[in-house]
């Protein structure tokens, strides 16, 4: 007799591992998406460019926000933020359509914040302000880590994004109905027993051709 095989312990059919993709994806893609759009809002702020404009005085120190250089990446920052809380609004193809556009925002971000990074426009609008000279030129031009900050910020964001787009589907969603676990239905109040002492029960039973008093 030839002895049966028996079914090795590599063949055996193992649970999905959906759900635990699942809870990792949605993990990451929370923590990368809001870390993403605080770090952009953060960079946003700070000083992109220094310079120095020349006038008949002397020199005059210049500097340039990341808002003063491009209000692209922290607007785009705002909006991918508001996508990844609307993701757990909606279902199917709406989601799919909401992981869109947080993609695209976190990948307009990193866009728009790299072309700051040697941009000179916006220290050259604040030299001729100060100066009064529409021509007036900038020198010692120098660039801040921060724009590179709000590259990093970007790519956080981006990364959301295409997890969002590749699991979402298997996220839940939040529930409009908020009910108490076991919670029984609760049935009409039932009202209580009349006191026949009480002196407007007594009327009535004299109304009704009744003796109180028995």
């Amino acid at each position: 007799m030839t002895a049966v095989d028996h079914p090795r312990a590599d063949v055996i059919a193992t649970p999905s591992a959906k759900p635990a993709r699942s809870g990792k994806s949605l993990a990451l893609a929370l923590i990368s998406g809001a870390a993403g759009a605080a770090v952009v809002l953060l960079a946003s702020g700070r000083t992109w460019a220094r310079a120095t404009a020349v006038v008949a005085q002397g020199q005059l120190p210049q500097t340039a926000s990341g808002q003063d250089v491009t209000g692209v990446p922290g607007a785009l920052a705002i909006v991918g933020l508001a996508a990844l809380v609307a993701l757990f609004a909606v279902r199917g193809a709406s989601r799919t359509a909401v992981a869109a556009l947080l993609t695209l925002s976190g990948l307009g971000t990193v866009v728009g914040a790299y072309l700051g990074i040697s941009d000179t426009a916006a220290l050259r609008e604040k030299a001729a302000t100060a100066t009064g000279l529409s021509d007036a030129g900038v020198q010692d031009v120098s660039h801040t880590f921060w724009p590179w900050t709000a590259v990093a910020g970007g790519v956080l964001l981006l990364v959301a994004g295409v997890l969002a787009l590749l699991y979402g589907r298997y996220w839940p969603a939040m529930s409009g109905r908020y009910e108490r676990a076991g919670a029984a239905p609760r049935g009409p109040r039932r009202a209580a027993p009349a006191d026949p002492d009480r002196p407007e029960e007594m009327w009535k039973s004299l109304d009704r051709g009744e003796d109180p008093t028995r």
